[in-house]
């Protein structure tokens, strides 16, 4: 049965353990997904201890679900490992670069969403934590990554112990372009977002933050222009530190 329809972002578990026998199955299933130049340019870090749960915690905001949850997995780029397979078999590796970055980076992310549809088919419950590249150098240090490894997606794992309505989606029209590039008009924009600024709980979110719109919840309370060079800021420089955005030449 396909659960595409009805996925939830599950931040609640229960306290029973993911056994290591289906982890291990889910992260081997979830390798076959697409790769560039099937150098599967990623790597996982399992989380189960309560200390090192904690410690990530704080890059994540302290978001709950990353000390509750009974496994947490931080899915990085890696040109490292093959970097070092290179070097040990007579090659130039030349992956010290944003290219390489991004590359390795979109290895990862298929692999997460590939992982958490096959985690939700065994009834297993995630949260993708977009909070990773916002403070990821707290991530590197408390995982000890090495130059060409970043974090770039963190999952928060376990049982469900809620079950949250399914949040909306915009209709497809809103984002699929037929041939080129269709341009959003005053009227396109009033009709494909028209359901989602109705919905109750979205103009609760806008009475709450006393705004009169919902766009103004996301530029002058989520996701604020201050807040976005801030970390944009600290994220290239942390690119810099790993070997991707090298201000000399890395191996």
């Amino acid at each position: 049965m396909n659960h595409i329809n009805t996925r939830r972002t599950i931040r609640k578990y229960k306290s029973d353990d993911i056994p290591d026998t289906l982890l291990s199955r889910l992260l081997s299933q979830a390798s076959r997904t697409q790769t560039m130049g099937n150098l599967q340019l990623y790597s996982v870090v399992v989380t189960r201890n309560a200390e090192m749960k904690r410690q990530l915690a704080v890059a994540h905001f302290n978001q709950g679900m990353v000390t509750e949850a009974p496994v947490v997995l931080t899915i990085c780029a890696d040109f490292r490992r093959t970097t070092d397979w290179c070097l040990q078999r007579e090659a130039n590796p030349g992956y010290g670069n944003f290219l390489s970055f991004i590359n390795a980076a979109s290895d990862a992310l298929l692999f997460t969403q590939t992982f958490c549809n096959l985690a939700e088919e065994e009834g297993l419950g995630c949260c993708y934590l977009g909070t990773t590249v916002y403070m990821p150098q707290t991530i590197i240090d408390t995982l000890r990554l090495p130059l060409l490894v970043m974090p770039v997606a963190t999952i928060t794992l376990g049982w469900p112990d809620e079950n949250p309505p399914l949040t909306d989606r915009l209709p497809l029209d809103a984002f699929v372009h037929h041939e080129t590039y269709d341009g959003y008009t005053p009227e396109r924009i009033d009709m494909l977002y028209s359901e989602k600024e109705q919905l109750e709980e979205n103009q609760h979110f806008v009475r709450i933050n006393n705004k009169k719109t919902l766009a103004q919840v996301f530029t002058d309370c989520r996701y604020t222009k201050t807040d976005n060079e801030a970390m944009s800021a600290g994220l290239l420089e942390t690119l810099k530190r790993q070997g991707f955005l090298p201000e000399e030449e890395t191996v």
